[in-house]
């Protein structure tokens, strides 16, 4: 069976799951997995030599999709039935549940991928940059007790970067993907179901950034209150959203692209397809991934071969509805990460190039 999912432990191989579920995306970490086992008579559960904690990898034919830990074994019976479920998520949950070490809890002159690594590295897991990391972070403290991913997060907003779990377990930082998927999804064609939320109450006609600050240093030259401004023409009546330029913000240079990020990913949020087909893999044989570029020709739904990103794939396999990807899809814009202010600086000192990017 081309598509048979696999279960590794050690030099174990589990198959022969009666429901699955898989699911990887761009804007959760980590990936995780459910697998479900139901006989119809009571048998040996201990042919599932399975233990909560062990390594794992979770395999789609030959494909391998996570890398990580089983966190919960739950065999259970009752009258002429027993059943086994293996709950387990990929090696960056360590990331996400832990506590960061980091000695003397401060951080200076290091780059996201530099930090990240160092954060990493206790857990075992290596992280890679697809992109440019941009310039060093100048300086910054740490909460006592924040998780790694928390503050990993915090830093690629700055960078302009996403960071998401890869197949082997291991953290990826990356901008917005540029590759195609082989194939995309047609109405008539692969597409079993779909829904788009088409949405204009979160979206704004004109966003303003102001500054209302008391540094002292503020007042010195023309610097005015209103300090950036930006349209969204798509919106076509008059609905305003003033945004507070952050204290320490050196030259503004945060609050100007903040309101270009305000007006264009509000934009990719108000253009959300739910989607499922039959399907894990696209017409070359690969499984739909996150953060791929696919076609979509929905005209039923008003969207007509719109190039989006999958934002999230789940792959399913139950009775009920069969083998099924479920992805949730979005405008490229959507995934823009937020302008951050990550080194105050007085408001009239000249601004660091690549702050802000």
């Amino acid at each position: 069976m081309l598509d048979e999912l696999k279960l590794i432990i050690g030099d174990r191989e589990m198959s022969g799951w009666t429901d699955l579920r898989v699911t990887r995306g761009i804007e959760r970490c980590p990936s995780d997995f459910e697998l479900g086992l139901t006989e119809l008579y009571p048998g040996d559960a201990s042919a599932f030599v399975i233990e909560a904690g062990d390594t794992c990898q979770v395999l789609i034919g030959k494909d391998l999709v996570i890398t990580g830990y089983v966190d919960r074994f739950i065999p259970s019976f009752s009258e002429g039935q027993h059943s086994i479920r293996v709950v387990g998520r990929s090696k960056c949950a360590d990331l996400v549940d832990c506590s960061a070490q980091w000695p003397g809890g401060q951080i200076s002159g290091s780059s996201v991928l530099g930090v990240a690594q160092k954060l990493a590295h206790p857990y075992g897991i290596t992280v890679s940059a697809t992109a440019d990391v941009g310039l060093p972070i100048p300086q910054f403290n740490l909460n006592l007790g924040e998780p790694p991913f928390d503050i990993i997060e915090r830093m690629c907003r700055y960078s302009a970067l996403l960071a998401y779990d890869d197949t082997d377990g291991n953290l990826v930082l990356s901008r917005v993907g540029t590759k195609q998927a082989a194939s995309g999804f047609t109405q008539g064609e692969n597409v079993q179901s779909a829904s788009i939320a088409y949405s204009m109450d979160q979206r704004f006609f004109e966003y303003e950034a102001f500054i209302q600050s008391m540094d002292v240093l503020s007042d010195l030259g023309d610097l005015g209150n209103l300090v950036a401004s930006a349209i969204d023409d798509n919106v076509r009546r008059c609905r305003n959203r003033i945004i507070i330029a952050e204290s320490g913000d050196s030259d503004f240079t945060v609050a100007k692209k903040r309101v270009e990020w305000e007006a264009v990913r509000r934009f990719g949020r108000s253009n959300q397809l739910h989607l499922t087909t039959d399907s894990w893999r696209d017409k070359d044989g690969q499984l739909w991934a996150p953060n791929t570029l696919v076609r979509v020709s929905l005209p039923r739904l008003k969207l007509q071969d719109a190039n989006w990103i999958i934002s999230e794939v789940t792959y399913s396999r139950n009775e009920e509805s069969g083998t099924t990807a479920d992805l949730v899809i979005m405008p490229p814009e959507a995934f823009y990460p937020q302008p951050t202010v990550f080194q105050p600086a007085p408001a009239d000192v000249p601004a660091n190039p690549g702050a802000g990017r």
